[in-house]
């Protein structure tokens, strides 16, 4: 016989799934029972929390979507956060969960793991909550989750199972097969055309890269380069144009510098944004003050009419878009304007730069330019809002953080193990606070555990440091913020971790090279006071 959890990681397998993110428990073992002879890899974190982080750090690294395996009740709970999170970035999780058996779901009568209702509690963070009432639901269901993922808008899907299917005999469903997906929506030659005119009888186009960008990059480069056109990336749209790169604008884009920059723009070319308050704050709500005539790419149409409405809307995937577009464009003569007004923009930015943002990007472009090919995961703290303001990177994905979105503390480390899963051979460090650290701070035993060894920096200020600023500014006298700091350096030698503290900024280079060549993970502990 056959099982039911044994066909759902048979058909996982076939559809390209490596591996699993997942705590086991009493209401998930038959999803293990099948589980070696699949091939998939499954990682045990500390807290279902840690889990979807680093499934979020999996997927935005491989281009796959991260999969959890997590018990009802406590587990989905408890993962929520971590689904937030991704839920505002567009990433893709494939959550499967337990519940209670059919016919005692709702019952309240006290059943182990029992919640009123798991699937709207899952529907405020995923695109959709399905319970499999029937075998052969599943399929659909996965059908419909992967879709999403590679058509649609991505975001977590949420598939529970109730217990007295797992352990059914599956036989009746067949051999797992390799689902018939939808490609992403087309452009359209009309779309295309009406763009690019707009665009060629632009005098000051500018583009804005966003997330939903990151698989664009040559495609937009190209259009940007052809169009002489400044790209203004958002945080998660870093390193779609190099850093180094003439019309590169690595600058939040609520930044003065970069609202100039599109209020002086006739033509505003918007691919992958939500052009939301995350990046924006109220800057776009006024179109009377942005006389530019805005085009707008996205996967989902809802989202391309939110925000700031477009002039012109697509539906399409990224790279087709720019690519269809670009074709109908001649390359610009030398000598256009798009490089000196990024040029200007970037300049202005600098000049906006405080003395402890100063210390946060010389931080971040240590870790950058230490080693090819770094990738740097921030959590919320001094060095990652610097970042997010004004830090570029070689390509998309080396720099990705929870400040910005959903804004969850924790994030950091374990989203920095799931990137290093899914690119063992690139460096990964993440910068993490030191009351950040404490809400997953277990997941350095996962680190240890599947021998997956990362750098990890500590910016520490003995609490919350930016919300005391916070506090004090608004007049409010800080409680709460400063709070117990445990000794990280005993910390890394309990996890096996090498731990240190740093007293001097000018020998960090010295120490993240030695940390390089570890075959462990290494802790590197920066009191704030002493590198601003």
């Amino acid at each position: 016989m056959r099982t039911f959890g044994t066909y759902i990681v048979e058909l996982l397998a076939a559809n390209g799934v490596e591996l699993v993110f997942g705590i086991p428990g009493v209401h998930t073992i038959e999803l293990y029972r099948g589980l070696q002879n699949t091939g998939l890899q499954h990682i045990t974190p500390r807290h279902e929390q840690g889990a979807g982080f680093m499934a979020d750090g999996y997927a935005r690294v491989s281009g796959k979507p991260g999969v959890c395996f997590i018990i009802s009740g406590p587990g989905l709970t408890n993962i929520a956060t971590a689904m937030g999170q991704a839920y505002c970035d567009s990433i893709p999780l494939l959550v499967i969960s337990s519940v209670i058996p059919v016919g005692a779901i709702g019952s309240g009568a006290g059943h182990l793991h029992e919640l009123p209702d798991q699937r709207q509690l899952m529907r405020q963070v995923s695109a959709f909550s399905h319970t499999v009432l029937d075998m052969s639901e599943f399929e659909l269901a996965l059908a419909r989750a992967f879709a999403i993922f590679g058509s649609a808008r991505p975001r977590p899907v949420h598939i529970e199972i109730p217990l007295n299917l797992l352990g059914c005999d599956s036989t009746s469903l067949g051999i797992a097969r390799r689902l018939n997906l939808p490609a992403a929506p087309g452009v359209g030659t009309k779309s295309a055309a009406a763009a690019a005119e707009l665009l060629r009888n632009a005098a000051r186009p500018v583009i804005v890269a966003g997330g939903g960008a990151r698989r664009a990059s040559a495609a937009i480069s190209r259009l940007a380069e052809a169009l002489d056109a400044p790209v203004l990336m958002t945080v998660n749209g870093r390193g779609i144009l190099a850093s180094g790169h003439t019309l590169a604008v690595s600058v939040y884009p609520a930044c003065a510098p970069a609202i100039e920059l599109l209020r002086n723009s006739d033509v505003i070319l918007a691919i992958g944004t939500e052009m939301g308050p995350t990046d924006f704050k109220d800057k776009l709500v006024d179109r009377t003050s942005f006389p530019a005539k805005l085009i707008r790419i996205d996967l989902d149409p809802e989202q391309a009419m939110r925000g700031m409405s477009p002039d012109l809307a697509i539906v399409a995937d990224a790279t087709e878009a720019a690519e269809q577009i670009g074709a109908l464009i001649a390359p610009s003569v030398e000598g256009g304007s798009g490089r000196a007004r990024a040029a200007a923009a970037r300049a202005e930015m600098a000049a906006l730069v405080t003395r402890k943002e100063k210390a946060g990007l010389s931080l971040l472009s240590a870790l950058r330019d230490g080693a090819e090919n770094t990738i740097i995961v921030g959590d919320s703290n001094q060095p990652v809002y610097a970042g997010c303001r004004s830090f570029g990177t070689d390509e998309p994905g080396m720099f990705f953080c929870s400040a910005i979105g959903y804004g969850t503390l924790g994030y950091a480390l374990p989203a920095a193990i799931g990137a290093k899963v899914a690119a063992s051979e690139r460096p990964v460090v993440c910068v993490i606070g030191d009351g950040g650290l404490q809400f997953t701070l277990a997941e350095m035993a996962t680190a240890t555990e599947i021998g997956c060894p990362i750098i990890m920096i500590v910016w520490s200020n003995n609490g919350y440091g930016e919300i005391k600023t916070q506090m004090e500014n608004a007049g409010v006298d800080p409680i709460g913020v400063d709070i117990f700091t445990p000794d990280f350096q005993k910390i890394a030698q309990a996890f096996d971790w090498h731990g240190e503290k740093l007293a001097d900024p000018g020998a960090l280079s010295a120490r993240l090279a030695a940390a390089r060549v570890r075959s462990k993970s290494s802790l590197i502990e920066i009191i704030e006071d002493s590198y601003v």
